[in-house]
């Protein structure tokens, strides 16, 4: 018999809220808190599916800042693109992810791309919520200064 896997230590439960508002329209978010507009035709705001996606996109986003400040070099700026398959069957959840991360910085390559990497095995809970058989890459490119006029 397998032994029993020890107990993961939990935050208490956090509540949030959806609201319907019209069509495939719905507002959500942290009672009291800011709110986000999901439209499942993607219309009037991106879908769900799409935030997923920019949540694990804006998750990583603040870890490799975070990494990279405290490294002495944070970024003057980060632009990440993320490309995303789904499945053909239902439910038609993610398949693969692909992020570039376009970084100014005056840290050198190798250190960006350790930050990514730290981000989503370690740090980014998004990351670590998804289904393990997600396959997430990633590419990163770095942004030269353009030097400032006379």
């Amino acid at each position: 018999m397998a032994e029993a896997a020890a107990a993961v230590p939990t935050t208490p439960p956090v509540r949030v809220e959806v609201e319907w508002k019209g069509e495939q329209r719905f507002r959500g978010g942290r009672p009291g808190e800011p709110q986000l507009l999901m439209d499942g035709k993607r219309t009037a705001a991106p879908g769900p599916v799409d935030t997923l996606v920019l949540s694990l996109v804006a998750c990583s986003a603040i870890d490799v800042v975070e990494i990279l400040t405290k490294r002495r070099t944070p970024p003057r700026s980060l632009r990440i693109g993320a490309d995303f398959t789904r499945v053909q069957g239902t439910p038609r959840r993610l398949k693969t992810v692909r992020l570039t991360f376009q970084v100014e910085s005056d840290s050198a390559i190798e250190h960006v791309r350790r930050a990514v990497d730290l981000s989503l095995e370690k740090y980014c809970s998004v990351a670590a919520s998804l289904a393990p058989d997600v396959e997430i890459t990633t590419r990163v490119e770095m942004i030269t200064s353009s030097p400032s006029g006379p």
